[in-house]
């Protein structure tokens, strides 16, 4: 969006950021999962770095380095120190097999009753599409060991009124396709236990 539009806008980086909504709905997750694994060889870690350095040694064509800023190795290591990489929102890993599930979490407005049809406009859902490039489909599967062809090697669940809204729904289920059990609706009206269902009957076959 431009800066005029985002100005007329309430401050999103304080209500979907850390400690805002989405920050909220990602406590939520986690406490629920930890307490469900508790004495079982399931785990759930919350920002896992099995991903953080991803991008650091992608090797670039000579031609793209010439047409590119190229800094000296010095200022190159000190701006990698963060990572240059994904952190996704949480991981649950079966400690036996070793295998991971990366997983995110995604917390949106949307148009339901009483508000307009722009209560949906939204684009944190849109940010997922990450997950579907060849490369990062090709590293999920590296890293947490899901190969199946069956389903994809990450979980997304979403949030707030995005998980009923009516554009925004099919909008989802078109791009998962066939793959509708690697997304969660977690609706206003579920209680963990739909969660948790979720994730025994059609994603931790694939951790064993």
């Amino acid at each position: 969006m431009g800066k005029k539009a985002l100005s007329d806008r309430k401050n999103w980086q304080t209500e979907t950021g850390p400690g805002g909504l989405s920050g909220i709905a990602e406590k939520n997750l986690f406490a629920v999962f930890k307490k469900a694994f508790e004495g079982t060889i399931y785990e759930i870690s919350k920002h896992p770095t099995d991903l953080k350095h991803l991008y650091e040694d992608v090797i670039l064509p000579p031609e793209t380095l010439a047409e590119i800023y190229c800094p000296d190795e010095a200022t190159m290591n000190v701006a990698k120190k963060r990572g240059w990489g994904i952190s996704p929102d949480f991981s649950i890993k079966n400690t036996v097999t070793g295998k991971i599930l990366f997983g995110e979490i995604k917390r949106q407005d949307g148009w339901v009753e009483g508000t307009s049809r722009s209560a949906g406009r939204g684009n944190v859902h849109e940010r997922m599409c990450k997950l579907f490039t060849p490369g990062l489909l090709k590293t999920y599967r590296k890293i947490g060991g899901i190969n199946s062809p069956d389903i994809l090697p990450f979980w997304v669940v979403l949030e707030g009124d995005i998980t009923r809204d009516p554009k925004r729904n099919r909008e989802i289920a078109f791009w998962f396709d066939t793959f509708d059990k690697n997304y969660f609706m977690w609706r206003p009206n579920m209680t963990e236990k739909e969660l948790i269902n979720h994730f025994n009957n059609y994603l931790k076959p694939y951790l064993d």
